[in-house]
């Protein structure tokens, strides 16, 4: 076999490579959709020494499953909106695509996140754009149970990587209105199974309706067509240190289910 063909093969090799990355923007073990397996079991849940809406702290037994290892970044989103577009109907806006902190616009007739602004945690997204992308991509929206689980493992940890107090290597916090960091960007912060972004960075939406603890998945509160404040977990890049904990509901955060927010994202569990 000649240099010649070996070489061009190798070219041949090279280029589709890139243009795998291209069309994915992922590579092998840095997969952006990558799940994590959260074995089934019973965990702690709830605080009692934490904000009233963190009580009674309460034991949860869950099924395994699986979410994802990162929250959805703008170029996932992009893509969904591509495929389906910005709205389910005149009631259920998926997309704020005419605020000022969206960061995904159409540009030469495709939805196409903001350069630089690719890996970034989407926001801008409502309650049911978050729902209808989980359902696109072949998953759900995690419950409050299961995010939680997902975060705090079953040693009653208080941040998701154990109950030394929050710092700049595990999480991105008290920082400005528009000022995230690529999704991924704190190894440092991963909880017990692997799982990244649980503090800080983004608020995120889950399953559940915002109602009292304890914790009861057939009490309505999982019902996704009943008209409930949804809850979010995790803090926000604007976030002060003590609202990273596992167990913060996010009482206080402007979270209108029907519109987006620009300290609101997501991810996914099947």
């Amino acid at each position: 076999m000649s240099r010649s063909f070996l070489g061009h093969m190798g070219l041949l090799a090279i280029v589709f490579l890139i243009e795998g990355i291209a069309q994915t923007g992922r590579t092998g073990a840095n997969d952006a959709d990558e799940m994590m397996r959260i074995p089934g079991g019973s965990f702690l849940m709830g605080r009692d020494d934490g904000a009233a809406d963190e009580r009674p702290q309460h034991r949860i037994d869950l099924p395994e499953f699986f979410i994802d290892r990162l929250p959805v970044t703008n170029s996932q989103f992009a893509r969904f909106l591509d495929a389906k577009g910005a709205q389910g109907s005149a009631a259920t806006q998926w997309y704020d695509r005419n605020d000022n902190d969206a960061r995904i616009h159409i540009r030469v007739g495709k939805w196409q996140a903001d350069f630089g602004f690719e890996t970034h945690p989407v926001i801008e997204t409502s309650w049911f754009g978050a729902v209808a992308y989980c359902d696109w991509a072949g998953k759900r929206l995690p419950t409050e149970a299961e995010w939680e689980k997902a975060a705090r493992g079953t040693d009653g940890r208080k941040y998701s990587w154990g109950n030394d107090p929050p710092d700049r290597t595990r999480a991105h916090f008290s920082a400005g209105w528009d000022d995230f960091r690529p999704v991924g960007s704190f190894p440092k912060g991963a909880s017990p199974y692997g799982v990244l972004d649980l503090a800080g960075n983004g608020w995120e939406w889950v399953s559940s309706g915002y109602l009292p603890y304890p914790y009861d998945a057939a009490d309505g509160r999982e019902d996704l067509r009943r008209e409930l404040v949804r809850v979010t977990r995790g803090g926000g890049q604007d976030s002060a240190a003590e609202e990273l904990t596992t167990t913060h509901r996010g009482g206080h955060v402007s979270r209108n289910f029907r519109s987006g927010h620009h300290n609101i994202g997501f991810r996914c569990a099947r």
